[in-house]
């Protein structure tokens, strides 16, 4: 469980094996990362359909190795331009399910058009293959969808046509059952053929829209025709001797970066892996970081975000100095949810592509968009319906958004992809893979498969409990808890603590693949 795949060219890892193989498969046909990581891309939208969909966005962090330079693709989709707080009068928050949760534009398959069009050397019917291939021939019924199938019964109830897909014959498949998502592949089919446009300006589009309007959605096709992505700059702070990358708002990526400004403030090789303060230390770290995630993030061009305080050295430094070894501190944060799909690609050119891609909760807002197979996210159901929310919801503005791939460079070029499923775990995970690689000179995988700890709340529960896994000592818990932390031991090997896969390049050019045995994933190296 702890031996990293070892590649001398490329690596491809995913939540999804099927996922990773068709990267794999697309770099064997002379493709490069970015035609195969939209490839992956495409497959787990396929083949992990609880978690990531059309219907969801997608941010991409990558360097092509001849610029040289980190790059951000922001696929996240803005509220529509009639979707007010007026609109839910008498309502206290948005509806996590159901049409009036699904208010903003699906931004992935733009996505996919401005990395390949920008980087790629595939056109993107060749990429979309694998996909279209699964959709329509099948493929294994996973562990993880039937596990999150039969936790989300109730909202196939709530939703016959989306039940129609996700229950054929009106029951759960078995795991390695064949899964055909038929209306799907006819629409990737669609896709591969006539491009983007078709998607947000074409018939597609319309068919889209008009099927949620006649559910009572408030999204129009002119949201859909307005639609645009953006490239942007990365943010990045340094930790160790490399530079640290994420994506930034309104991404929660620089809660990564402020927390690795505040453990480096420490000698965490004094500190034993594993122990109580190691533990303490991080959910510490990460809880104050929370705060100040909370206070700030939204979409940038609604609301100022004090950037380069957050993500200076000194306040950094001001933060650690709040901490004690002694006990825990207060604070609180808002339910968040955890179906995301995390992968990496690295080729054997170089070029280097760390993304993420959504529906927020699984099954997204549980809407089915007619009988196209697009199941809709619901992540604008985080917008606030209070008006002095920093996040509060308003026409053509785009959400907090949890997802956050990671890139740590070291001279200049890609060493360590990283990135996981979780919501509110995201941060809290990738804090503790990158010290277990970079402080404690772990591999991929024995980051990854390492006893992980999870605070604060997900979607759907009330506490504020630190979970941690059944591997951590007893002392180690005994200790949590006389600090102040609500402990609660869960399996072994827990899905809530998240998917997380990372790639790591070594000093000889090797690329070291670890991926989530907590997944159904994969890591494909060459």
């Amino acid at each position: 469980m702890n031996e990293a795949i070892v590649g001398t060219k490329s690596m491809v890892v995913s939540p999804h094996y099927l996922a990773s193989g068709a990267g794999d498969k697309i770099l064997q046909r002379g493709g490069n990362a970015f035609d195969a990581a939209v490839a992956v891309s495409a497959c787990l939208a396929v083949v992990y359909p609880h978690m990531t969909g059309l219907g969801g966005d997608s941010f991409w962090l990558m360097q092509q190795k001849e610029e040289g330079k980190v790059r951000v693709y922001n696929g996240s989709g803005r509220s529509g331009r009639e979707v007010t707080r007026d609109k839910y009068r008498g309502e206290k928050a948005i509806p996590t399910r159901g049409v009036k949760s699904a208010i903003t534009v699906p931004g992935m398959v733009d996505s996919w058009d401005a990395v390949l069009k920008k980087y790629g050397t595939m056109s993107l019917a060749e990429v979309l293959e694998p996909a279209i291939s699964y959709a329509l021939f099948g493929f294994p019924f996973s562990k993880d969808q039937h596990e999150n199938t039969m936790n989300n019964l109730k909202l196939f109830l709530e939703q016959p046509d989306t039940a129609t897909v996700f229950l054929p014959n009106g029951r759960v498949p078995h795991v390695n059952e064949k899964f055909v998502q038929k209306n799907l592949a006819y629409t990737l089919k669609e896709l591969a053929e006539k491009g983007r446009d078709f998607f947000y300006r074409g018939e597609l589009g319309k068919r889209i829209v008009r099927s949620l309007q006649e559910k009572g959605s408030l999204l129009e096709f002119e949201d859909f025709a307005e639609h645009q992505g953006a490239w942007v700059e990365p943010l990045s702070t340094t930790y160790r001797g490399y530079t640290m990358y994420q994506v930034p708002p309104n991404s929660q990526g620089f809660v990564g970066l402020m927390t690795l400004n505040v453990l480096e403030n420490y000698d965490l090789r004094s500190i034993p892996h594993g122990s109580y303060e190691y533990y303490h230390l991080l959910v510490e770290a990460l809880k104050r970081t929370f705060q100040d995630r909370n206070e700030f993030l939204t979409d940038p061009h609604f609301s100022a975000i004090p950037l380069q305080n957050l993500l200076s050295k000194s306040y950094g430094k001001e933060i650690a100095n709040e901490i004690t070894f002694e006990k825990t501190n207060d604070v609180t944060t808002q339910p968040i949810g955890n179906d995301t799909a995390y992968a990496a690609v690295v080729d054997e050119q170089g070029n280097a592509v760390s993304f993420i891609q959504s529906l927020y909760f699984e099954f997204g807002s549980g809407v089915i968009a007619g009988d196209t197979g697009i199941l809709m996210q619901n992540r604008g159901s985080f917008f606030s319906l209070d008006e002095n929310h920093v996040n509060t919801l308003e026409p053509k503005k785009r959400t907090f958004h949890t997802l956050m791939p990671a890139m740590a460079c070291k001279d200049g070029n890609p060493s360590i992809l990283y990135g996981t499923q979780g919501g509110e775990g995201q941060p809290q995970t990738q804090t503790a893979l990158i010290t277990r690689m970079i402080d404690y000179g772990m591999n991929p995988q024995e980051a990854i498969s390492s006893p992980r700890f999870l605070w604060g709340r997900t979607w759907g529960e009330e506490t504020q409990e630190l979970k941690i896994e059944g591997r951590i000592s007893e002392e180690v818990e005994k200790s949590l808890a006389r600090a102040g932390h609500l402990v609660k031991r869960v399996s072994d090997l827990d899905g809530m603590m998240g998917h997380a896969h990372a790639i790591v390049i070594d000093d000889q050019g090797f690329l070291h693949g670890g991926v989530d045995p907590r997944s159904d994933g994969g890591a494909f190296g060459r």
